[in-house]
């Protein structure tokens, strides 16, 4: 247990130090967000320092060698992924700052990259045996065999996607990926034991950081994560859920990214159909956005429900 609070401490002192550092040097780097028109909300935010992801996601590696995590295979196979993922967000970043505007990768880039990282997750998963996920609410697994490729193909497209869309308000994406990676890390620890102890550390690690970067992240934030941060959050999101064996609580746990994405998808498809909006505006919480709530009371909300999902998930773990 001493290591654990260690590195929950290490990974948040370091993270806050490291974006303390950022912010003031993407600023003078002008690397600032450019906001889309049609978020009137989000005018004032025009300039606010991007790509903030960096500075957690380099103290989530460095805490992980500090702790000796590299020395287990798929933990450095669950870091390589979400840094795959975050090197294209970074890209995505660099071209809207080069551009001064909201455009970087297109979609269709952005679809390919991820699909080729994710088609190496699922073959890597198959190929060590990685095929046995546990199902909630019971004592239940299920062996997907062959089929693993393609099932944890989807499951880290589908969560660096939704992941990506949960970023929109100030502290959403990363208060709910600290409670989801904190909820994780237990039930690691609680299914796998010693034996993946190094994946729950790094949920673990990455809890930690986000913790000292929404010092900064949350309403009004002084530094957004960019797709830098959003992507890779979504990488490691789906890489720790794969790697342990916990596939199937990803959509459970993290319910308010499955939300994000869910809202999008009904949007789009009702008003091709009908030219009318279920929702204010997509993603949902830029519905309630829209409804008068805050950006701290949403964030706030989604974070209360991730937390909730966890515990129900523990519950029944227990």
């Amino acid at each position: 247990m001493k290591t654990e609070i260690l590195i929950l401490l290490c990974a948040g002192t370091l993270s806050a130090i490291l974006c303390g550092i950022s912010v003031p040097l993407l600023k003078r780097l002008h690397a600032g967000q450019y906001i889309l028109g049609y978020v009137e909300e989000h005018k004032a935010k025009s300039g606010t320092p991007t790509m903030g992801g960096i500075a957690f996601i380099v103290a989530a590696v460095l805490t992980a060698a500090m702790f000796g995590l590299f020395s287990d295979r798929h933990t450095v196979v669950a870091l390589t992924f979400g840094l795959a993922y975050t090197a294209v967000g970074f890209l995505d970043d660099f071209l809207k700052i080069r551009g001064r505007h909201n455009l970087g990768l297109h979609a269709w880039q952005k679809m390919v990259f991820q699909i080729v990282v994710a088609l190496f997750a699922g073959i890597y998963c198959y190929q060590n045996d990685l095929v046995v996920f546990r199902l909630p609410f019971g004592n239940f697994s299920f062996n997907a065999g062959i089929w693993t490729i393609p099932l944890v193909a989807f499951v880290f497209v589908a969560a660096t996607n939704c992941v990506n869309l949960t970023d929109g308000l100030d502290g959403l994406a990363a208060s709910v990926s600290f409670w989801y990676f904190l909820i994780f890390a237990v039930l690691i620890f609680l299914f796998a034991g010693t034996q993946r102890a190094p994946l729950a550390e790094l949920c673990l690690i990455m809890s930690g950081a986000l913790a000292g970067y929404l010092i900064f992240n949350t309403h009004r934030a002084s530094v957004f994560m960019g797709d830098t941060g959003s992507l890779g959050l979504g990488g490691f999101v789906a890489g720790t859920a794969a790697l342990s064996g916990n596939l199937f609580f990803l959509p459970v746990v993290g319910i308010m990214f499955v939300c994000s994405g869910i809202s999008v998808i009904m949007q789009v498809i009702y008003y091709k159909r009908t030219k009318k909006r279920i929702f204010l505006m997509a993603p949902l919480h830029h519905h309630f956005q829209k409804k008068g709530y805050s950006e701290s009371k949403i964030a706030y909300m989604y974070s209360l429900v991730t937390a909730a999902a966890g515990l129900i998930c523990l519950f029944f773990a227990l």
